[in-house]
């Protein structure tokens, strides 16, 4: 690279050698199967096994143990929230203007959640778009594929069906409002066409799309009128969800991987090349042929129409290079993946039906409830969090995957199956904190200066989510508690006292503690607020029933730290090497 770059391409998958060492690709283990098929399958990590690892506990005294403390107390943990949301109950007649009816067993159901109910109240509709787009693009390849002289070895014929499509998709949804956004993603393209190699290149790119993720908050997606009273005639046809500029957070996303991407490929020596069989940190890492960063390529991957409203994130190099050099998902793979998405709205469904604690936590219908109640409307409210999240990610990725795109997984484990901070933040919006690592923690110095790194990371993440204090105070909850666990590896790294049979114990406290202060953040960022939160601890800590109830809790928790322990030693025992 020439002297005066100042960002630096991230080289972190290659050796000194600049070969890819079996060590650095993401590879591919054992097909998993037994418990630990639970998970979804993702890129194994970092390292091809080879060490032995301890026997497995499963069927030990101490483990049986624990079966019986889960015995009792998950169904406790189901039984409370639907002794709450009975009619019955004193609280019901606080929240019950927020039901609806429900198809379950006559049942009604919680649909209050708006970010959520946008998705549910459409999911037909959204299936049935899926469907026509699958259609068109099966008659468009084999209308192009007759008419090509030869078969070809790439997908990109199938760039023009792309770029049809979402200009008819985006203005179906947005309306006019399609305008306003090809003007600032032409304006992106001219700051990266611009500056090619230069070092203002980021600079700039940084500041335009951060400005335009402000200004798209303070006027609410700009009406014409605004601009010149002749306008207004254009704001008559806003589309069946004129609210662009929330959707365009992700959007902004793909802005800035495009120029970072074509900023490290114009300073790179060039020249390499993948295969079919590539992996999706190879993709993502290594640059393309300078005339591959063209407009037509950069409008279809902004635009692309199964990952435009929700993702997962996908960079520039590996949308493309899955164009150049196709991967093959198998129609086993995509059935899966549908039950497990079939599977996960079902158990939402069930939730809603029986469960009323989103209604129950936005009227703070709480009144009169023990410590062990207030902390299951918060548990089971992190877990419709976690499913409402998880099941668009999932729908717009099953349709990807259908067109022949395969992008990351956003949610790799269960919300409770988490004891680490770190590892917690690696499988929640799995794609997000990828594109974050490649374009802002490495840039920034990685674990050079991990504490200011992650404080700017998560700040940059609350205000990308929301201009809120709320979130706000969630990103720098989620920095403090991040640095015990790195604290806690420094002092207590597993290279020396790994082979101690205390240590497993010291480790699940300290995951008793990282799941506490998890839950903490969460609640005050996407649940109840700094209010609710403060007002949960004073019920919890503040009596002596409260303090009984954290002891127990703790205790609870604890058991399962170890059987998430057991649970990864089993991965690893089956070839599966997972960060998270």
């Amino acid at each position: 690279m020439p002297k005066d770059i100042v960002v630096d391409m991230p080289t972190d998958m290659r050796n000194q050698e600049g070969h890819f060492s079996t060590f650095d690709l993401d590879y591919t283990p054992p097909k998993p199967g037994g418990i630990i098929s639970l998970t979804v399958d993702i890129p194994a990590l970092s390292r091809i096994p080879n060490e032995t690892r301890p026997p497995p506990r499963w069927k030990t005294p101490e483990f049986i143990f624990y079966y019986v403390v889960a015995l009792f107390v998950i169904p406790l943990m189901v039984w409370i929230p639907i002794h709450l949301s009975s009619p019955s109950h004193p609280n019901y007649l606080y929240y019950r203007h927020r039901l609806s009816p429900g198809w379950m067993f006559g049942r009604e159901v919680d649909n209050s959640d708006t970010q959520y109910r946008s998705f549910r109240n459409n999911i037909l509709s959204l299936s049935f778009l899926v469907l026509i787009f699958i259609t068109l693009k099966y008659i468009y390849t084999r209308s192009a594929l007759r008419s090509a002289l030869s078969i070809p070895s790439d997908k990109l014929y199938l760039i023009p069906f792309f770029l049809v499509f979402s200009v008819l998709y985006l203005t179906g949804l947005h309306g006019t409002s399609v305008f306003k956004i090809v003007i600032i993603l032409t304006a992106n393209y001219w700051i990266a066409k611009t500056s090619k190699g230069s070092r203002m290149g980021p600079l700039l790119t940084w500041v335009f799309n951060v400005l335009i993720l402000f200004a798209n908050e303070t006027h609410g997606g700009y009406r014409y009128a605004s601009f010149h009273p002749s306008l207004e005639v254009l704001d008559a046809f806003q589309g069946i969800y004129p609210r662009w500029h929330i959707s365009f957070n992700i959007t902004m996303l793909r802005l800035v991987s495009f120029n970072m991407d074509y900023y490290w490929a114009y300073n790179s020596r060039g020249g390499e090349s993948l295969s079919s069989a590539s992996t999706e940190k190879q993709r993502a890492n290594t640059p393309l042929p300078l005339e591959d960063y063209t407009y037509r390529n950069y409008i279809t991957y902004v635009l692309y129409p199964p990952l435009y409203i929700a993702g997962p994130i996908l960079t520039f190099n590996n949308f493309m290079w899955q164009l150049r050099r196709p991967i093959d998902i198998p129609i086993r793979v995509q059935c899966r993946y549908l039950v497990r998405f079939l599977v996960s709205l079902l158990t939402m469904e069930s939730i809603l039906h029986y469960m009323y604690v989103v209604a129950i936590k936005d009227m703070k219908a709480w009144q009169g409830y023990t410590p062990l109640e207030l902390s299951m409307i918060g548990f089971w409210n992190l877990i419709v969090v976690w499913l409402k999240l998880l099941l668009p990610w999932r729908f717009f990725r099953l349709w990807s995957l259908a067109s022949g795109i395969d992008p990351p997984e956003n949610m790799v484990r269960c919300m409770v199956n988490n004891y680490s901070t770190l590892g917690f933040w690696r499988s929640w919006h799995r794609s997000y904190n990828l594109w974050i690592v490649r374009y802002i923690y490495i840039p920034l110095g990685g674990t050079e200066n991990v504490a200011l790194t992650t404080a700017l990371i998560f700040t940059f993440v609350a205000l990308w989510h929301d201009l809120s204090f709320r979130l706000l105070a969630w990103g720098w909850l989620v920095s403090f508690f991040i640095l015990p666990e790195l604290l806690a590896r420094y002092l207590l790294p597993h290279t020396k006292y790994g082979q101690f049979s205390w240590y497993r114990h010291v480790c699940a406290i300290g995951g008793v503690l990282n799941m506490s202060m998890m839950v903490s953040a969460n609640l005050v960022g996407f649940v109840i607020g700094t209010d609710g939160v403060m007002y949960m601890a004073s019920q919890m800590a503040g009596t002596w029933q409260g303090f009984c109830f954290l002891l127990a809790a703790s205790c609870i928790m604890f058991v399962g730290v170890q059987l998430m322990f057991e649970y990864r030693e089993e991965e690893m025992r089956r070839g599966v090497y997972r960060r998270c």
